[in-house]
């Protein structure tokens, strides 16, 4: 019989299967691990860094062998941002040290973002001060569990009285907006948001029922992201 696939809290033995699903979902969703030859840049950027400092707030969807999927972030930005520059850094810089030149391909952005990780600190955003990433592989994708890893990461949120959240997707990435506009996020206006959109919400919101939310322009209702129906993207630079 099938084992059931579960949202549960994160585990240090899940880090191999958080950082393969970071970077087999790291380019638009998609599989990131032919354009990023080192497969560990993704996961020290994206994903690890925050299972090592707040853990409490990591869920992870398991399917009875494996994380296939996760949520993660930080209840206070500038106090990761902080922790990254003073530790992270420390421990996994030198083996991509900063560039002395112009970034040319996509692993120098990432080693770029790597050392820059004050670009997370936007004005506009402060008061919204947690900011989340959520992957889920394809095969787990439009079943529901992207709205429970959300709940969960919400609910742990709202316990430690952290008012409202944001994210940071790629604004290309159009197959993911219907999924956080679903959930009640609604855009935040970034005067220099560069390629991203930011998006943030309340923590308190009951994630049980479908959300009723309003069409942005241009986007038919019932087009995609319909409750249960949700495309989960690689949330590249959430903050």
């Amino acid at each position: 019989m099938a084992e059931e696939v579960k949202v549960r809290p994160y585990l240090p033995s899940d880090d191999a299967a958080i950082a393969d699903v970071c970077v087999r979902t790291g380019h638009l969703g998609g599989d990131a691990r032919a354009l990023y030859p080192d497969h560990g840049l993704l996961p020290d950027l994206f994903a690890l860094p925050y299972v090592r400092r707040e853990p409490e707030l990591a869920f992870v969807l398991d399917d009875g062998a494996r994380a296939v999927g996760y949520i993660l972030g930080t209840a206070d930005t500038p106090g990761f941002v902080r922790w990254f520059r003073e530790e992270w850094l420390a421990e996994v810089g030198p083996r991509r040290p900063p560039l002395e030149r112009p970034p040319a391909t996509p692993t120098d952005e990432m080693i770029h973002l790597l050392h820059t990780p004050e670009r997370l600190l936007v004005p506009e955003l402060a008061g919204h001060p947690a900011h989340l990433h959520i992957d889920l592989l394809p095969g787990v994708q439009r079943r529901g569990f992207g709205r429970a890893l959300m709940a969960a990461f919400l609910g742990a949120l709202a316990a430690r009285g952290v008012p409202r959240v944001h994210l940071g997707m790629v604004t290309a990435n159009e197959a993911a907006r219907p999924f956080y506009d679903r959930l009640g996020f609604a855009e935040l206006r970034v005067a220099d948001a560069g390629p991203l959109t930011y998006l943030g919400r309340s923590t308190a919101t009951d994630l049980s029922a479908p959300l009723v939310r309003t069409p942005r322009p241009g986007v038919r209702g019932g087009s995609r992201g319909e409750a249960g129906d949700e495309v989960v993207p690689g949330g590249f630079e959430a903050g």
